[in-house]
């Protein structure tokens, strides 16, 4: 007969080899889970450096493209805006090189800029909205029409085409230089352009922005600047407009104007002036405007094409 005693002992003996078990179990499990661990972490450290060298060999492309591009650009363009005449015309958030790129290959071009306009921060403001509209309908020259569209960005170009530009079929200016400088001083004095002082009007205007704008109210603010090109356009022989990388994406300026397909129709964008390609493209949007064509063209999934494929001649 077995006793309690040597009962309790067979049942420790069990629990303590169960336990024995567990432990054995476990710390094998243990070394195969490390060790197909170790397995992951070598294999995706190797597929993060084969990324990095993908990376890195395609900015040393992109580099050598962007170098060859600036080298290029003035023979690219040579010709392309001969007897031509050109107003720049930028928004607060342009990058300084931008327009100075432009502006120098306008003149490689053989074009002449006759002057630069600056719209501030105000401009797109949508809480100094009505302000404008105000402003365009008090400042607006005698015999010069603004359109019937209410929104800021249209009525600002319907006041400001007729000061920049000079009118498509006369080729004469659309105001005298008296209602021009005073137009201009009312628009500044409010705070929403800067004017050089050597600005003159001419026959095309070129509209240089940032990327997408920040703030909670970028859609608005894209919104202005995209109507306000596409007015633009319609005051004087042609008018593009350029933008960085993000301008043709959400609520981008670009990307407003090209969801427009009378807008699109009528007034060429670039969507890649952040490069010394798109600097160039920029100039021959204006080429192919100045005979009455307009294109998407840029980089972004929205263009076309990278650039206009015949603008000479």
């Amino acid at each position: 007969m077995i006793s309690m005693r040597n009962h309790i002992i067979s049942i420790a003996a069990v629990f303590l080899a169960l336990a024995v078990g567990v432990v054995l179990g476990s710390s094998a499990i243990s070394n195969r889970l490390l060790s197909g661990l170790a397995t992951d972490k070598a294999t995706l450290g190797s597929q993060v450096t084969d990324l990095q060298t993908q990376r890195n060999t395609l900015q040393d492309r992109l580099t050598d493209a962007d170098r060859f591009a600036l080298g290029i650009g003035p023979l690219a363009v040579r010709g392309a805006l001969d007897g031509r005449s050109v107003v720049i015309v930028t928004t607060a958030d342009v990058k300084p090189a931008d327009r100075d790129a432009v502006a120098g290959l306008i003149r490689s071009a053989g074009g002449t800029v006759t002057g630069q306009l600056a719209l501030t921060d105000a401009f797109t403001d949508p809480a100094r909205a009505d302000q404008l509209r105000g402003l365009c309908t008090r400042l607006l020259p005698a015999g010069v029409q603004l359109p019937t569209a209410a929104d800021p960005g249209t009525l600002a170009a319907g006041l400001i085409g007729p000061l920049l530009l000079l009118d498509k079929g006369t080729g004469k200016p659309q105001a005298s230089a008296d209602e021009i400088n005073a137009a201009l001083a009312g628009l500044s004095s409010g705070g929403y352009i800067r004017s050089g002082q050597d600005l003159h009007q001419g026959q095309l205007a070129v509209v240089l922005t940032g990327g997408s704008p920040g703030g909670s109210d970028v859609a608005d603010r894209s919104a202005v600047v995209a109507r306000f090109a596409i007015q633009l356009q319609r005051a004087g022989s042609g008018a593009v407009l350029a933008g960085r990388a993000g301008s043709a994406d959400g609520s981008g300026s670009i990307a407003v104007v090209r969801a427009d397909a009378g807008g699109a129709a009528e007034l060429s964008t670039v969507d890649d002036l952040d490069t010394a390609a798109g600097q160039v493209v920029t100039v021959l949007a204006l080429a192919e405007q100045a005979k009455g064509h307009a294109g998407r063209y840029g980089t972004a999934g929205t263009a076309q094409g990278p650039a206009p494929t015949s603008v000479t001649g």
